[in-house]
Formats: C-alpha cells, sequence, structure tokens
C-alpha cells in the first residue's frame, strides 16, 4: 500500500516563528517516518517578514497555497518595530485574512495541566490540578469583523471610534455545533459564556445556544457570564469541560486560561472551518525580544502538530507519539526559561527539540 502523502503549508512567520518551526517541523518529519506516512512540506510569508518582502502581511500567493494544502501549520507573527504601519499592512492583519480566506470559525485551545509542571502555576496545585478543558471561540463574526467600524470625525471636528459586535444565529448555530459535538466526545459538560445581560447580540446567543442543546440531550448545559467566568477560571476552573463562546470574550478567556498553566508557551490551538484546510499555530505570539537567542519554548508548536495530526491528517497514533514524547522530555526534567524552577535543568529552543526528538525514538 502506497505511504499517504499529506502538503503541508508552513509558515513561519516572525520573532521567535523561524526558531519554533524549525523544532516542529523536525519532529513532525520523525513521528511521520516512524508511522508510514510522508509530508510534502510547501514554504509561504506570512506577517512582518511578509510585508518587507511584498508589501502585504498575507500575499495572494501565501493564501493560495494555504487553500491548496491539507493543512497549515503556522508559527507566529507581529514585531513592535510595525507598530507604526497602517493598520491594514500590520502583520497581525494576516491572521484576520487567512481566518477569513479559509473559512476558519472555529478555534479550539486547549488547556490541560501536565503533572510535571503543576508547580510552575502561579496558583496553588490544589486549584490547578487535573485540569482538562477545551476553550471553543468562535473565530470569523462579533466585533473583529462587524460593521461599520473605523476612526470618524463629525461635522464638529470631534473623532469617535466605531466597532460594530454582530452575530447571525447562522453563525452561532455552526459554533455551537462544534462545541456541542466536541463536549458529547469529552466529559459532556458545556458552559457558553456571553453577556446576555447587557448585550442583545448575547441575548441572541444564548437563545440560539439553547435551542441547538435540544440536539444534544447527552450534553449538560450551562451559561455564564463573561466577568464571571474570568473570576471562575481562576478560583475553581476544574468545573469547565468545553466553555464556548463569542471572538472577543474568546480571545480574553483563552489566554487566561491557558496561563493556568504557568506559561502561555505551553499551549497549542486548531482554527477549522466546515470544509478545508486547518491552521494550527501556537497561542503565544511572537516575542521579538527573545527572537534569535535559543530561548523560546517550541512546545506549544509540537504539540500544535499533534492538533493537526489528530484534527485534519486522521493519524491519531502520530499525535499520542508525539504528546508523550513531550511528556517524557518534561518528566526528566528538562525547561526552556519560561517553566523553569529550581533543581530542573535549563535548556533553549534547539535543544528542547533535540530532547523531544530522542524521546520520541525510543
Amino acid at each position: 500500500m502506497t505511504a499517504p502523502t499529506y502538503r503541508i503549508t508552513a509558515l513561519a512567520g516572525d520573532g521567535i516563528g523561524p526558531e519554533i518551526m524549525q523544532v516542529g517541523r523536525a519532529v513532525l518529519d520523525a513521528v511521520a517516518k516512524q508511522s508510514g506516512f510522508d509530508i510534502q512540506w510547501q514554504e509561504g510569508l506570512i506577517g512582518g517578514i511578509a510585508y518587507e518582502q511584498t508589501g502585504d502581511p498575507l500575499p495572494a500567493e501565501t493564501l493560495k497555497m494555504a487553500q491548496n494544502s491539507d493543512a497549515i501549520y503556522l508559527a507566529a507573527v507581529g514585531d513592535f518595530k510595525y507598530d507604526t504601519l497602517p493598520r491594514n499592512k500590520r502583520p497581525e492583519q494576516a491572521l484576520l485574512g487567512l481566518r477569513a480566506g479559509l473559512g476558519l470559525f472555529a478555534n479550539l485551545r486547549p488547556v490541560k495541566i501536565l503533572p510535571q509542571l503543576v508547580n510552575s502555576s502561579s496558583l496553588k496545585p490544589e486549584v490547578i490540578e487535573g485540569i482538562d478543558l477545551m476553550v471553543v471561540r468562535e473565530l470569523t463574526g462579533g466585533i473583529y469583523f462587524g460593521q461599520p467600524k473605523g476612526i470618524f470625525t463629525d461635522a464638529s471636528g470631534s473623532r469617535r471610534g466605531v466597532n460594530t459586535m454582530v452575530y447571525s444565529e447562522a453563525e452561532v448555530d455552526r459554533i455551537a455545533h462544534v462545541a456541542f459535538d466536541l463536549a458529547r466526545k469529552r466529559r459532556r459538560k458545556l458552559c457558553s459564556v456571553d453577556k446576555a445581560n447587557v448585550l442583545e447580540v448575547s441575548q441572541l446567543w444564548r437563545e440560539r445556544v439553547t435551542a441547538i442543546a435540544a440536539a444534544y440531550p447527552e450534553v449538560e448545559l450551562s451559561h455564564m457570564y463573561v466577568d464571571n467566568a474570568a473570576m471562575q477560571l481562576v478560583r475553581w476552573p476544574k468545573q469547565f469541560d468545553v466553555i464556548l463562546t463569542g471572538n472577543l470574550f474568546g480571545d480574553i478567556l483563552s489566554d487566561e486560561a491557558a496561563m493556568l498553566t504557568g506559561s502561555i508557551g505551553m499551549l497549542p490551538s486548531a482554527s477549522l472551518g466546515s470544509t478545508g484546510p486547518g491552521v494550527y499555530e501556537p497561542v503565544h505570539g511572537s516575542a521579538p525580544d527573545i527572537a534569535g537567542q535559543d530561548k523560546a519554548n517550541p512546545i506549544a508548536q509540537v504539540l500544535s502538530g499533534a492538533m493537526m495530526l489528530r484534527y485534519s491528517l486522521n493519524q491519531p497514533e502520530a499525535a499520542t507519539r508525539i504528546e508523550q514524547a513531550v511528556e517524557t522530555v518534561l518528566a526528566q526534567g528538562y525547561r526552556t526559561g519560561d517553566i523553569y524552577s529550581e533543581g530542573m535543568t535549563l535548556v533553549g529552543c534547539q535543544q528542547m527539540g533535540e530532547k523531544i526528538l530522542a524521546a520520541l525514538s525510543v
């Protein structure tokens, strides 16, 4: 039987992106060889480096390449030096363009506490031990995409900024189905987060999520206002299984949830649509302050590759191999600076990758 071949678009981007991408690709190539499939890599430009070379943070060639892939493996975009650019030329706009161009409306961010890193969190061990939750964030609607938006000047010369939070029934329904389906495969609990006490758009959100729940009688649905959810994530995070929320609230809550693990450098994510390729990337940013210094933590990039294997390439056993290799290396006491504690062995980005590759080969 011919080994399956997957076409993957690699987008290293800016800052620490090239360093962690090198580790992530090496791990994926190794597990592919072990598991009997092939990866055909194609590289594209995105973010600040793309702007510098083409004048566009998301060149048309990159988007076309991504659309013709089985999956997209993304590292990070952005740098402080681009903050003075017009908004439509800033590196972060590439992410919005990629999501819109691929129809990626569902962002999945797993938050799982590895036993080896319980003491890395700023919260007490008894609060975080055993956390295993999934944030499902709607990704292509809400306030980041709603119209009208912009900074306007009225007849008197006074300026005002406008952003519009808007969701249609169809947008809420499709992300709700994703979240309920995930919850059905996990611990069968779903908490929908909104601000229905003051926002009409959240009232519609809550109405539609409640209606969709009828199709999933085995899933326990609860609702929570976003301010309470932010508090509950640090008070009693183990109460959550799947958290469903909109674009703005999900952006904030998923980063808060990420820090439960002790470092945002540990967590992967997946952005999926109804059809077509998904985008897999670490939750953290480009960290330009440590770029090129071999200080970055590549684990979130590596685990994003594992998510890609599981959700897009139908290679769950290979995904599990990667996850087990990461846990093995952490159990051996190796740490990058962001998760380092006394008594552990401090390593850089490249050496952490080498240790993961060694654990894979055992």
